[in-house]
């Protein structure tokens, strides 16, 4: 038997047994109704296979794309032209970890400018699973080699709050795809607050530019900045300048002040990307917000 390189993506569906999604096949599509972005599945993770099945309403996890997903709008001439290393790789699995501090923080991470896929764009730490890996334990590996933050599962309440439908480029006018993912994001609960937590950043400069700790007011005005949407943002409250930490040129992290517009910027319909929260990204800290009004019910 080969061996596993990557963890991919099986649907099963109509009780036929799971079968390998293919790169040119939306998965969120395959399951909605109606063109639907949004829909509730099951997931497990067995013998190196990351399975979803449709569950019903009320009884899964979210799962969504966004509504300009290249895989949804692929004609088939486009999907023709993909070249077949591309179309043959399936639809890889990724992890993403909400880090929530006991002051309810939430740590996000600015890709290195050099990365192939998102550079310069904020995210929650995170990457690929691993052959044999549980998503918690891949969670807190990327965890700990982007920011150097180790943590003990312990302590922690873990919670798969989504999935995300991502591909990269994140629209066609930016060209035809060539990374396909379903990224989970699990929110991991800290016993510490971010100032207990900073000391032990210590980011791979290979992976990360600058760290983040943002707060609930900060989250909100992300939130409502809706890639694909031009309404007004309320900054209401909000500071000019947003305090981050940068990764200097001897590796060390030194205070920065970024413009608030940074984090409140929509991803561009075309022409180059610019430096912004991930539309996957918001949607996590969209839920993330619900979860924390849900715990003071």
């Amino acid at each position: 038997m080969d061996k596993v390189r990557r963890i991919l993506v099986f649907v099963c569906k109509d009780r036929v047994a799971p079968q390998r999604a293919h790169f040119v096949q939306s998965i969120v599509g395959l399951f909605s109704e109606g063109g639907d972005d949004e829909v509730e599945v099951s997931c497990s993770l067995e013998k190196n296979r990351f399975i979803l099945s449709r569950a019903e309403m009320g009884r899964g996890i979210p799962l969504k794309r966004p509504a300009f997903c290249p895989i949804k709008h692929l004609s088939v001439t486009e999907a023709a032209a993909i070249p077949p290393d591309v179309g043959q790789r399936g639809v890889d699995v990724g992890v993403a970890v909400l880090l929530q501090t006991a002051n309810q923080r939430v740590l996000l991470t600015r890709r290195a400018k050099e990365l192939r896929i998102f550079p310069n764009v904020w995210v929650p730490p995170g990457g690929h699973v691993e052959p044999d890996e549980m998503l918690l334990d891949a969670g807190l590996r990327e965890l700990e080699e982007e920011t150097g933050l180790k943590l003990d599962p312990d302590q922690l309440s873990p919670q798969i709050l989504a999935l995300w439908e991502s591909v990269f480029p994140p629209m066609l006018s930016r060209g035809l795809p060539h990374r396909h993912h379903v990224v989970v994001y699990v929110l991991l609960r800290s016993p510490h607050t971010h100032l207990q937590l900073q000391p032990f950043l210590s980011p791979s400069p290979a992976e990360v530019s600058a760290c983040l700790w943002a707060d609930e007011q900060l989250v909100r005005a992300v939130v409502s900045a809706v890639d694909g949407e031009d309404r007004d943002v309320p900054l209401d409250g909000l500071p000019a300048s947003i305090r981050v930490s940068q990764l200097s040129a001897d590796g060390a992290l030194t205070d920065f002040l970024l413009p608030v517009e940074v984090f409140i910027s929509r991803a561009p319909s075309d022409g180059p990307d610019v430096e912004r929260v991930s539309t996957g990204t918001k949607y996590a800290l969209e839920l993330w917000l619900r979860s924390l009004k849900e715990a003071q019910v």
